[in-house]
């Protein structure tokens, strides 16, 4: 068996960058990465398909970054809150996704 090796290593991401949780919840919907499921007891809540074979969604949500906090855990900095909603995925991109499409110098949380 000969080992492949590849040209270009692969990189983390896409990552994305939504308004705000009600504009990547919309989102997911037209994708349809949402999904209604029903209990044993006919109740139906709302599900997001976040891994299957084609994709895998990665909700980061909103971001937080520095702060710093004293012995006893009270804050002494605030921390900063990065603009948006953020998601990292895999797959196919949705349609109109591209827009949403950030490129971090330094992600918060990438797969592995």
């Amino acid at each position: 068996m000969t080992e492949e090796l590849l040209e270009t290593p692969p990189s983390p991401g896409p990552f994305f960058r939504f308004a705000d949780e009600t504009a990547w919840l919309t989102a997911a919907r037209e994708a349809g990465f949402i999904t209604t499921v029903t209990d044993d007891d006919g109740n139906e809540t709302k599900e997001l398909q976040a891994y299957t074979h084609e994709h895998a969604i990665d909700v980061v949500g909103i971001i937080t970054v520095g702060g710093e906090w004293d012995e006893d855990g009270t804050e002494t900095v605030a921390p900063t809150t990065l603009n948006g909603f953020h998601i990292n995925y895999v797959g196919d991109l949705p349609d109109g996704w591209e827009a949403f499409a950030v490129t971090p110098n330094n992600p918060y949380r990438v797969f592995a």
